[in-house]
């Protein structure tokens, strides 16, 4: 059995950022995001249950044409292990995978990466998953890859194994614009860096209560379509991220001189009358949002600080039917979010 996905990242305006339970991705706040129409992952998952060569079938993984075999085929078949137990197999599976987001650059590579798996493996599994019980599967391999699972506007829930998952929320139309400074790996990845913020930043229980509190004014803020305050929180809510990280020992700074460069600059452009509002994930790179009618002009302010690329509001995760694959992923303003919540 073979089937194949894809998924698209998604940038928290509320920030996800420490596990309340690490062997579960339980998230110690809630959070919230907007999916991307842009660097969409496209993952096959193709079922071998025989041998070869005289030798055991095993998973393998193949990522951008490159055949993996190190810690990230382990985070694969650790994965697998969860969907065949739940699938009540045994059979081993190659995953081929196309992932267009910069690997490890605080862009939500792993967001987009293990939704598409959990949607492709689930399917050459066989099961008939909801769209929550895909969102809770999807976050055992990477927490913001819950927030893939809907797409679009997305609310992340606390809570236990059953009840942490992502669902699509109301919002008004909106846009974001990424800035891309550098697309490397970052020094130190999220994992390592939640787990020294959690053990040392002194600031990390203030923004657990703070995040909590956060979160419903940002429900409110979309609920209500508020753009305006939807941008405050975002850009309020990041720094806040940064400051709890960098109060950890030893410090962890994932922005640079250009990144608060592209801060400054979104901060100039609000001052003239372009609202805009800026916001960055565990890296360099700053992600602006704006409405959908100004995002082209943002992106010509903002060109000469980094890589510009555009991006409307992302769809859901889902299979490709047998005529997409082989198909380019055509980029989408993803669904009216008032219209797609069921």
């Amino acid at each position: 059995m073979t089937a194949t996905a894809v998924a698209h990242p998604n940038i928290a305006l509320v920030k996800y950022w420490g596990k309340a339970d690490a062997q579960l991705a339980l998230p110690a706040t809630g959070s919230v995001s907007m999916g991307l129409d842009v660097f969409p992952t496209t993952t096959t998952v193709t079922l071998d249950g025989g041998s070869r060569d005289g030798q055991e079938a095993r998973d393998r993984f193949t990522l951008n044409g490159h055949v993996v075999d190190d810690g990230a085929l382990v985070r694969v078949q650790q994965f697998l292990d969860l969907v065949r137990e739940l699938a009540g197999s045994s059979a081993r599976a190659s995953v081929v995978s196309d992932n267009t987001v910069p690997t490890g650059a605080g862009l939500a590579s792993s967001a987009s990466g293990f939704a598409a798996l959990a949607t492709a493996a689930s399917a050459a599994y066989g099961l008939d998953l909801s769209p929550r019980d895909l969102s809770r599967l999807a976050r055992r391999g990477s927490g913001s890859a819950t927030r893939s699972i809907p797409g679009g506007v997305a609310v992340w829930h606390a809570g236990d194994d059953q009840g942490s998952y992502a669902e699509p929320i109301p919002a008004p139309p909106m846009a974001m614009v990424v800035v891309t400074i550098d697309a490397g790996p970052k020094p130190i990845g999220s994992r390592e860096a939640m787990r020294r913020t959690i053990a040392t930043s002194p600031f990390y229980p203030a923004w657990v209560t703070s995040t909590t509190e956060t979160v419903g004014d940002m429900l409110d803020a979309c609920a209500a379509g508020d753009f305006t305050r939807i941008g405050e929180i975002t850009e309020s809510n990041a720094l806040r991220m940064h400051a709890t990280i960098e109060g950890a020992f030893p410090p962890i700074r994932y922005l640079n001189a250009r990144s608060v460069a592209v801060f400054d600059a979104v901060a100039e452009l609000r001052a003239a009358g372009l609202e805009a509002y800026a916001t960055a994930d565990a890296g360099p790179n700053v992600v602006v949002l704006c409405q959908p009618d100004s995002r082209s002009a943002v992106a010509t302010a903002l060109a000469s600080l980094g890589d510009v690329i555009e991006s409307g509001t992302g769809p859901a995760a889902r299979v490709l039917r047998s005529e997409e694959i082989g198909v380019a992923v055509p980029a989408s303003d993803g669904p009216d979010q008032k219209e797609s919540v069921q």
